[in-house]
């Protein structure tokens, strides 16, 4: 009986699949907090960057429209007016939110519920300019008034509020 004897060739893809393979195993077992914490800094300081230039711009509109006190009654230039610095408030919120989280790695509820606050006010005040119905008040007051539930949670059982908060041993620590 004959034999049949196939010859082998070191094979390119073998020796390139092992170290592919053995690199995508290192990269996959490997720690990449490092670099998404990095990559989460770069991302929020082009964002902060983009805020302080929207706020700036802003300012500057707010500044610029303010000739319209010479050509439009003054009624509706204070309404834009507030309108105008409302919003402006609003985007420092969002600024805060952002500079807290890039400084402490977390958001804090109360600077988000006081962003949503700030522009639902901006909102409640176009509505009364432009004399909305019952029921867009009510439902603008609903909105405030869960939200301001939320905002006095935020702040009666906050984390950083170890030592105050009833029932907890003034010496206990949460783990960080």
């Amino acid at each position: 009986m004959k034999t049949i004897t196939t010859r082998s060739y070191p094979s390119l893809f073998n020796g390139t699949f092992q170290q592919s393979s053995s690199w995508l195993a290192n990269a996959l077992g490997a720690d990449l907090t490092h670099f998404w914490m990095k990559g989460i800094k770069a991302v929020l300081s082009l964002l902060i960057i983009t805020i302080l230039a929207g706020l700036a711009g802003g300012v500057l509109r707010i500044f610029l429209n303010l000739e319209t006190l010479f050509t439009e009654p003054l009624e509706q230039v204070f309404r834009q007016l507030i309108v105008d610095t409302l919003i402006i408030l609003a985007i420092v919120e969002v600024f805060k939110t952002t500079v807290t989280y890039f400084s402490e790695g977390r958001v804090k509820v109360t600077f988000i519920v006081d962003t949503i606050l700030v522009v639902m006010l901006t909102e409640i005040i176009s509505k009364w300019f432009s004399e909305a119905r019952l029921d867009q008040w009510m439902i603008l007051g609903g909105i405030l008034v869960v939200l301001a539930v939320i905002r006095v949670v935020a702040v009666q059982w906050s984390p950083t509020r170890v030592g105050t908060m009833p029932g907890i041993n003034e010496t206990a620590q949460i783990p960080t």
